[in-house]
């Protein structure tokens, strides 16, 4: 089985998709941090302004280290990843390998759980499930605030909020796989719900009738 899980930073589809894929025994792939990934490379040398040629030479030598960094969930790796994920060479670069990730699951796991941006509407547009995980602004901004207060990242709601809306608008309008719900996906609005009860939610669609 595949479940294809979509959605912006910061409306909870992360900790969905890992739930989900230790409930029905599948191995998980966080997609946002091979661009992450890539964003810390291109930081680590100082390099706040890449070319696309510059970005995609850094996608194609990420490495297993660099998605475990430390600066991978930082506010500027965010921002950095962001910016290379809407460039082509980029994202040409990292496709084969999560198509490969699905289709040959480690482990000797059975299927795959898979997050990200357009996994539902270019990466797999044929997974057997697709959710779109969405919440508000709003309520995304402050567990994102939460998230880097707690790790030390020192940055205001405020400006959190703003710095996200200006990702959406980004990751919505650009031309390569723009963030936009599969037609086919389940959407699931965690505004009001906790992890526990989007989790539920979540079980009971991937549960349910095959498309």
């Amino acid at each position: 089985m595949i479940i294809a899980v979509d959605g912006p930073a910061a409306s909870g589809k992360g900790t969905l998709a890992r739930a989900l894929a230790e409930h029905f025994g599948l191995a998980y792939l966080d997609t946002g941090s091979l661009y992450r990934a890539t964003a810390v490379r291109l930081l680590a040398v100082g390099n706040t302004d890449p070319t696309e040629d510059e970005a995609t030479k850094a996608a194609d030598t990420i490495t297993a280290a660099d998605r475990e960094s430390p600066d991978l969930r930082s506010e500027a790796t965010g921002q950095m990843a962001s910016t290379v994920a809407a460039m082509a060479g980029v994202r040409a670069s990292l496709l084969a390998f999560q198509r490969n990730f699905a289709a040959n699951p480690p482990g000797g796991a059975t299927g795959a759980v898979m997050d990200g941006r357009d996994i539902g509407t270019v990466v797999l547009p044929d997974a057997d499930k697709k959710l779109f995980i969405t919440a508000s602004a709003k309520a995304r901004a402050h567990r994102r605030f939460l998230e880097l207060s707690a790790s030390g990242d020192p940055t205001s709601e405020d400006q959190v909020l703003a710095d996200l809306i200006d990702r959406d608008r980004r990751d919505a309008e650009r031309a390569q796989s723009p963030m936009v719900q599969a037609p086919d996906a389940h959407l699931l609005d965690t505004t009001e719900l906790d992890i526990d009860a989007a989790f539920l939610a979540a079980k009971a669609y991937i549960s349910g009738p095959a498309r």
